[in-house]
């Protein structure tokens, strides 16, 4: 469990939240209206038993607020070694407290104290709130030759979704060792 700055609660969601999670899915969604990638905002969230899986492998956490109200949450899998963050969203209405850094920052941890040296992640390029925000955490984007197999085929889906793949990148963090 981590508390943010502004009262907000980072935690391992509990069963009864996971339908709540595309509601701030969706209401995040509506962020990119203002952009290229419009069409965006009417996408279809996550599947309910993609989310379950990743719920029942301890790999979804819920960020609240102090009436215990979920605003927001961060969800994973693994992806060639690394820990993919797989989605990420916060409420619009409680976004620019530090909720989103607090997700990534408890993702990082979890990752680091199961025996992960890095996390992953797929996002655009230009967008604010996507890799300039990311990189601000110490992702780097990864060079072309630099994309295995197993990041291709994520790019391939993310093709078939209908995302403009050049304007995608993947992106690392490498995370130090648990000081022994």
């Amino acid at each position: 469990m981590r508390t943010v700055e502004s009262g907000y609660v980072i935690r391992s969601a509990v069963i009864e939240e996971l339908a709540l999670l595309s509601h701030i899915e969706q209401s995040a969604a509506a962020l990119f209206l203002d952009t290229l990638y419009s069409f965006l905002a009417n996408a279809e969230p996550l599947p309910l038993d993609f989310v379950w899986q990743r719920f029942q492998a301890g790999q979804v956490w819920v960020a609240v607020d102090r009436h215990d109200a979920v605003v927001g949450y961060a969800m994973t899998r693994e992806v060639d070694s690394t820990i993919y963050l797989q989605q990420i969203d916060v409420e619009p209405k409680h976004s620019q407290r530090g909720i989103g850094s607090a997700l990534v920052n408890e993702v990082c941890s979890w990752a680091r104290f199961n025996g992960y040296s890095v996390v992953s992640l797929s996002t655009f390029r230009d967008i604010p709130w996507n890799a300039p925000f990311y990189s601000k955490l110490g992702f780097r984007i990864l060079n072309e030759f630099e994309i295995t197999a197993s990041f291709q085929e994520i790019r391939f889906q993310e093709i078939e979704a209908g995302l403009p793949i050049a304007e995608r990148v993947i992106m690392f963090c490498k995370l130090l060792p648990l000081n022994n």
